[in-house]
């Protein structure tokens, strides 16, 4: 066997072992395993490698010279892409429009550059911590809001970055809203509800407080699936609200409840509707906790050099690798048994508590930009019929009725509502229960 040749095979089988290997500790060690659904299409193709690495110490030399030729010509076509898109394409195609139509320069600092230029000014000022990072390392302890009382920032899709001042339990909302006898909204549901890269009063809490003129309370968080989401209604139901919004985002909430349901803590809801944490007496801990998972990740990005982050970010092929999964992902997942009896749980507590409650289903950036299969939203409609439960279609009460849905995303790219979207989404909404 040619000497060359016989090393592209041991280099091929080194490397697809090394990816095999890497990927068993993304996902297995570094997520324990709370993250299966999404690595399984790696653990796919680096077994695919290692096995193909291996016949090719068998094939005969001129197919494995045509295989050198098409390796590396895929590997630098690949290259090539990533490179193109590290250039920020996208990032150029915000910047000029976010020009054209404000007069303001986009913000190209990443969230760490803006909360270290922030902290300088502010040494209190915190980003958010979505209760789902506590999935990793669970302790005695699982938070379902960020730190209270402080400036927190949130995401950049709109040229500028959202920051908001947390309320006393951690949430997003003005302090006072806790303080109001009657509560005429209250909002369960991940970073849409959370108001994502927008500033109050643009979120969808916001304008509903503006347009009913009464209070909202916001419990929404960004990654929260359906059983933190029950989890925090559990914790912070207060007894004098109205209506409870259950909101459902079709992009992903069926995986995230996958990772939710290896939670001892999380599963502690399920099991016994007696279980409670008592979070709104553990402010304190909430806030060290938090304060000390920023420091960490902190740390850890200041001992990566810059450089060497981006490189490292190059060679994963990083960029390219998102924009294949944002073009082609559809969210598909059938909602788990689990998701049911989450549902009929929380319309049980609300009802007991006198509170009406409705399922709000919001749609993504995918649903008008790629072909959209109706399977998932079929079945998750039927269940929220079987349960009684009201049912707000985000879909047919504004997206429906735009001639270009896409406007109502940031510069028309994938990400969560822009401005205008939340507000054309809290018009339906109260719209619908006020009729």
């Amino acid at each position: 066997m040619n000497l060359t040749k016989k090393i592209f095979s041991i280099v091929c089988l080194t490397i697809s072992t090394f990816l095999l290997i890497y990927v068993f500790y993304r996902s297995e060690i570094h997520w324990n395993g709370t993250r299966r659904d999404y690595y399984f299409i790696y653990y796919l193709i680096s077994s695919a490698l290692v096995l193909s690495s291996i016949i090719t110490f068998y094939i005969n030399e001129k197919i494995k010279t045509y295989l050198i030729i098409i390796l590396s010509s895929v590997v630098f076509s690949l290259y090539a892409f990533e490179w193109h898109l590290t250039m920020g394409k996208g990032l150029y195609k915000k910047a000029k429009l976010y020009k054209q139509q404000t007069g303001k320069d986009y913000d190209t600092r990443t969230n760490w550059e803006i909360y270290n230029d922030l902290k300088k000014e502010d040494e209190n000022i915190v980003s958010d911590i979505p209760p789902k990072s506590h999935l990793a390392q669970e302790g005695k302890l699982f938070p379902f809001s960020g730190i209270s009382n402080s400036k927190t920032i949130q995401c950049n899709e709109n040229g500028y970055y959202a920051i908001y001042q947390s309320d006393r339990y951690g949430f997003k909302n003005p302090d006072s809203e806790w303080d109001k006898k009657e509560i005429e909204y209250l909002l369960i549901g991940d970073s849409m509800t959370h108001g994502e890269c927008v500033n109050l009063p643009n979120d969808i809490a916001s304008v509903l407080r503006t347009l009913s003129k009464k209070s909202a309370l916001n419990l929404g968080y960004n990654a929260n699936g359906p059983l933190i989401e029950y989890a925090t209604l559990r914790e912070y139901l207060k007894p004098n609200v109205k209506n409870v919004l259950w909101f459902y985002f079709e992009g992903n909430d069926t995986s995230d409840l996958d990772s939710e349901l290896n939670s001892l803590i999380l599963n502690s809801y399920l099991k016994n509707l007696n279980f409670t944490q008592n979070l709104i007496f553990k402010q304190n801990e909430i806030d060290e906790l938090g304060i000390k998972k920023i420091e960490r990740a902190r740390e850890k990005i200041e001992k990566r050099n810059n450089l060497t982050f981006k490189l490292l970010k190059f060679i994963k092929i990083f960029n390219l690798r998102k924009s294949i999964y944002m073009s082609i992902y559809e969210p598909q997942l059938q909602p788990q048994p689990q998701f049911k009896e989450i549902l009929k749980l929380a319309k049980e507590l609300s009802t007991k508590n006198n509170s009406n409650f409705y399922f709000v289903y919001l749609t993504g950036y995918h649903r008008y930009k790629t072909t959209y299969h109706h399977k998932s939203y079929n079945k998750v409609k039927k269940i929220i019929e079987e349960l009684n439960i009201p049912f707000i279609d985000i879909h047919k009460e504004v997206f429906e009725k735009e001639s270009n849905p896409l406007k109502l995303f940031p510069f028309e790219l994938s990400g969560h509502y822009n401005v205008e979207g939340f507000r054309k989404v809290a018009e339906a909404i109260h719209k619908f229960i006020s009729k």
